[in-house]
């Protein structure tokens, strides 16, 4: 069996009902990140206007063999007058999930992210009962920060939010 190749590119036309459909559907977005029904149209009007690529955030496509199977974002986050970085998160449509995919579509976009912007320092969160997510950015080599209490409201409880970091200088697996 063939490797499958992972890419990332900007949101299409084309990808907007899956990604759509990805954003809203509470299946699709598994039990760590459903947190409601949200404004499909804002997101398309987003999308017409800049293509979802602004100078505070960047949302692409991850494609397996050039088909849309979810998304990668980063938003930009100010840590001081002086400094910012990257806040990422990535998702994946239910049938992508589990064959690697979302690692390979993580290094990807950490190393865009680099290549592209100045930043020093990556973050992502994830639930503390999000394992995958953790192993996922664990492999990708960022590192365990700690965790944010009672951080995130979603399905009627206060979760804990665990914090990683990538630094620019940070050794890569």
């Amino acid at each position: 069996m063939s490797q499958e190749r992972i890419s990332l590119r900007p949101v299409a036309e084309s990808d907007l009902p899956q990604f759509l459909d990805l954003l809203n559907n509470p299946d699709a977005m598994g039990e760590h990140l459903w947190f409601g029904w949200r404004q499909p149209d804002r997101i398309r009007r987003v999308w017409a206007e800049n293509g979802l690529l602004t100078d505070e955030q960047w949302t692409l496509a991850v494609t397996v063999d050039g088909e849309f199977c979810g998304y990668a974002a980063a938003m930009r986050e100010r840590a001081a007058p002086t400094s910012w970085h990257w806040s990422l998160g990535a998702q994946l449509l239910p049938e992508a999930r589990g064959r690697g995919i979302g690692t390979r579509a993580h290094r990807l976009f950490v190393d865009y992210l680099f290549a592209h912007s100045p930043v020093m320092r990556l973050e992502a969160e994830t639930e503390a009962g999000n394992r995958a997510e953790q192993r996922t950015l664990e492999k990708v080599g960022f590192v365990r920060e700690g965790v944010k209490r009672a951080h995130t409201f979603r399905d009627g409880e206060w979760r804990d939010v665990v914090l990683y970091s990538l630094l620019r200088t940070d050794p890569r697996p």
